[in-house]
């Protein structure tokens, strides 16, 4: 009996001196899908949940429908912080003047005014620390963090401060999010959950 042919090694990226830098996400072969650079770090997308799927399509489409004009929505795209840090947000909100053909990989940080991540297991400290913290430093005015609480749909919201150039909360919403900035929206969160038969 013939055994099946070995299938060849992977071969992991080796990083150049210095780590790997937001030009080289266009230019590495064989990366994943929606793959990240976290402090000049490769970071690989996991398999997501039923929930990251359905909050995700939610705030796209109530994104896209209240925004207003000069603002477009891009989900699960890639925005340049700097030179070692090119993160992808579930959800962008971003001036128009940011996208400026239909080849662009990226945004600049600067025409983002708004990012939504939807929390996995494998993201909860990038998304509840790493990331705004990032976001604050590249002056995103907003930052919606989605949590899956017991199979209901919670959002932790924050705006920057100029001041202090650090994101404050501005709100957490259950059931229903009611708010003004980036743009007037009034959500049921209830609607996030699973598609029943005949719905």
């Amino acid at each position: 009996m013939r055994s099946a042919p070995e299938a060849p090694p992977f071969e992991w990226p080796v990083p150049p001196d210095g780590g790997w830098t937001a030009d080289d996400l266009d230019r590495l072969p064989g990366l994943p899908l929606h793959t990240q650079l976290l402090d000049a770090a490769l970071v690989f997308p996991c398999p997501q949940s039923a929930f990251h799927e359905r909050a995700t399509s939610f705030f796209g489409r109530q994104l896209s429908t209240a925004a207003v004009q000069g603002l477009d929505v891009l989900c699960r795209f890639s925005i340049h912080v700097d030179r070692q840090n090119r993160l992808e947000a579930d959800l962008i909100v971003l001036r128009e003047a940011g996208l400026t053909c239909l080849e662009q990989t990226r945004v600049p940080a600067t025409e983002v005014v708004l990012a939504v991540e939807v929390t996995s297991p494998d993201s909860v400290s990038r998304d509840r620390e790493t990331k705004p913290l990032k976001y604050a430093r590249a002056g995103i005015a907003h930052y919606w963090r989605v949590e899956n609480e017991k199979g209901l749909a919670v959002v932790h919201a924050f705006e920057l401060e100029p001041t202090t150039g650090a994101y404050t909360s501005v709100g957490i919403f259950r059931e229903r999010m009611k708010v003004s900035a980036p743009f007037p929206m009034d959500l049921d969160l209830t609607a996030i959950k699973p598609r029943r038969a005949g719905e």
